[in-house]
């Protein structure tokens, strides 16, 4: 009996040690975990700082590396990174082949700008706004003249667009010399002569209106009435490649466009018809060299007319696309200048607006003008978001632009930009 008491105690002695090791075990491992835990934790946050110090010790001991020569200030090379520099150093020693190879090269370092250039308005079909009308954004010069396509693209569910995009085809095809055939043109048979130029001679008056151009120069000027109200005479003074509303008019042929061109007399009154309805416009001329034009004094009666008769959009399409084919192409961008300026900046001329936006701005002949007046269009308009007259990446680039253009005005090291500085290409 006191043999089975002494193995019962020994039997829960032994019990007792394991299960106080077995305690104090679980006890030194949930310490050993939570420590891990705490390492590893560390290790994480300070991770970045480690990897900083490394490759800034990579950076410092390996920069050079194994099959790298190190330069010193004998052995360094001439640093030529431009033509000028070159021709700086060589001034006196150049032989003329090295000067011709540096010309060339300056003209590449030009070409490979204007690429650069092109590559930003590159534009794919799929972007928002993309019209197919449009060659604003073409990077071929070659694309500017050529009879392309058309397939009508998809509809847009922006009206705005939608209606530029019907506009649009309607200058791509006077800017490029009308290539569709199939539109509705009556051309001049040959026993016609050439009745615009003779017109424009003082051999052949109007029809139906029987007035010669010295009439509309001398008697027309400033009877504003008439102007208004007479609608057949526009196509007379302003003939295009296209009919017009007064079917006793003649188009334009290709062999009377180069005739006129070259006529210096013709040309001198296409001037002055052309400052006739600036002034009906309330508007005047100030540059004969630039076409640079300006308010004239009556110019709120006149605005008020051109606002309250929108016909005279037409007229105002019309006379930019003469001026283009006629010999005076170098006007259309000031007088489009002109009114974007009114209608955007000074929030005259609503009802020539749109006019302004989707016709008068697209009978630019020159792309680099039409661009530079597109990105002043979207800068000076209320609702951005609105705006649908060139592809969303180009106003993405233009607004980048802005915004980054009102940092340098913020900085107080670099001061205030003058007014000057806008982007107002032909100023008044």
């Amino acid at each position: 009996m006191r043999s089975v008491s002494l193995l019962c105690y020994l039997i829960r002695n032994v019990v007792t040690t394991m299960a106080w090791c077995y305690h104090r075990a679980c006890s030194l491992l949930g310490w050993l975990r939570s420590r891990m835990v705490f390492i590893f934790r560390s290790i994480g946050n300070y991770a970045p700082i480690l990897g900083f110090a490394l490759l800034a010790l990579r950076f410092s001991g390996g920069r050079r590396g194994k099959d790298e020569p190190e330069t010193s200030a004998e052995n360094k090379p001439l640093e030529t990174s431009s033509p000028e520099k070159l021709q700086e150093v060589y001034c006196e020693d150049l032989p003329q082949a090295t000067a011709g190879s540096i010309e060339v090269s300056h003209q590449e370092s030009e070409s490979k700008e204007h690429e650069d250039e092109e590559e930003e308005y590159r534009v794919k079909t799929t972007d928002e706004f993309y019209c197919d009308y449009d060659s604003t954004w073409e990077t071929e010069e070659s694309q500017e003249g050529s009879s392309k396509r058309i397939n009508r693209p998809a509809q847009s569910r922006h009206y705005k667009f939608n209606r530029f995009r019907d506009a649009a085809r309607d200058m791509q095809n006077y800017r490029h010399d009308y290539p569709n055939t199939g539109q509705s043109r009556r051309k001049s048979t040959p026993g016609n002569g050439m009745p615009n130029l003779e017109f424009y001679l003082g051999q052949r008056a109007s029809s139906p209106d029987g007035a010669l151009i010295s009439d509309f120069h001398d008697h027309w000027k400033e009877d504003y009435d008439t102007l208004e109200f007479v609608h057949t005479y526009i196509q007379w003074l302003f003939p295009l490649e296209e009919p017009g509303l007064n079917y006793d008019a003649k188009t334009l042929t290709k062999a009377e466009v180069m005739e006129f061109r070259q006529n210096p007399i013709a040309k001198e009154n296409l001037l002055k018809s052309y400052k006739l309805m600036l002034d009906f416009y309330g508007i005047e001329l100030c540059d004969e060299n630039t076409g640079k034009v300006r308010r004239s004094a009556n110019w709120r009666d006149r605005f008020q007319n051109l606002n309250s008769h929108t016909h005279n959009n037409l007229r105002i399409t019309r006379i930019l696309k003469c001026m283009g084919t006629l010999g005076f192409p170098h006007y259309q961008a000031p007088l489009v200048h002109f009114f974007l300026n009114e209608t955007l900046f000074h929030g005259e001329l609503p009802r020539v607006k749109d006019s302004a936006l989707s016709y008068f701005l697209f009978a630019v002949r020159d792309k680099k003008q039409r661009r530079e007046l597109i990105k002043f269009a979207y800068l000076h308009y209320d609702h951005r978001d609105d705006f649908v007259w060139c592809p969303k990446k180009i106003q993405m680039k233009w607004s980048k632009e802005m915004h980054s253009n009102k940092k340098v005005d913020m900085n107080p090291s670099i001061g205030n930009r003058k007014a000057e500085d806008k982007p107002h290409i032909w100023s008044q």
